[in-house]
């Protein structure tokens, strides 16, 4: 199985640490990961259509039209596609059929601090064996998501008088191919503090990669 991790864009959410943890762990899964800080890793659209997996860790900025055919491309073509919080969620804001193959984009943050994460019962071997519910510490993500999603995790955000329950963790297709999304992981420094969502984090990825498993669950197919 083969990975492209590719890292850049806003510095706040520390992607070459990041990405650095993603790689180690994919590697022990037995892996073989290129880890590049350069969209020019889009650049070759038919080496993608070969991937197994492709890991987005850009916030912000803008990817060339060229460069976004070939990703979608490649998805499309049954390439998984998998990442984390800002860098991916929150990245190449003007491209809405981007937001759309991860399927959500960051709206803001208006609470820091402690929050409950909770599974939502959806049978998955992502999160198969976690807690019910954990504590988590961090930014938590209000963000505008695609109804299609079937969702993992899920927080419960009260901001302004109102409550609403905001998808946390999801999968869906886009094309063939496989999509894992989690808003947690502001900084590499959480996935050292909370192991359970590196575990789990990783298994999406090896989800979605395109031979992570032999058979689609129902509600993704």
């Amino acid at each position: 199985m083969n990975a492209l991790i590719f890292y850049g864009g806003w510095g706040g959410h520390t992607p070459a640490e990041t990405t650095e943890i993603f790689e180690r762990e994919l590697v022990a899964k037995g892996v073989e990961v290129r880890r590049e800080p350069t969209l020019d890793a889009l650049a070759d659209g038919e080496a993608l259509k070969r991937l197994d997996l492709i890991v987005p860790h850009w916030t912000t900025g803008e990817m060339p039209a060229e460069l976004w055919k070939n990703l979608s491309a490649a998805v499309r073509s049954g390439v998984g596609l998998a990442g984390v919080h800002g860098g991916a969620g929150d990245a190449f804001r003007g491209n809405v059929d981007y937001q759309w193959m991860v399927g959500g984009q960051f709206v803001g943050h208006p609470h820091v601090g402690e929050y409950t994460v909770r599974l939502t019962g959806a049978s998955s071997p992502i999160t198969e064996g976690m807690p019910r519910e954990f504590a988590y510490k961090s930014e938590q993500y209000y963000m505008l998501v695609d109804p299609g999603v079937t969702v993992l995790a899920d927080t419960l955000y009260d901001h302004g008088g109102r409550q609403v329950v905001m998808p946390a963790v999801w999968t869906k297709t886009w094309g063939a191919g496989r999509v894992f999304y989690s808003s947690l992981g502001h900084v590499a420094q959480e996935f050292t503090d909370y192991p359970n969502v590196l575990a789990m984090t990783v298994r999406g990825m090896l989800w979605a990669a395109r031979r992570g498993a032999t058979e689609r669950p129902a509600e993704d197919r």
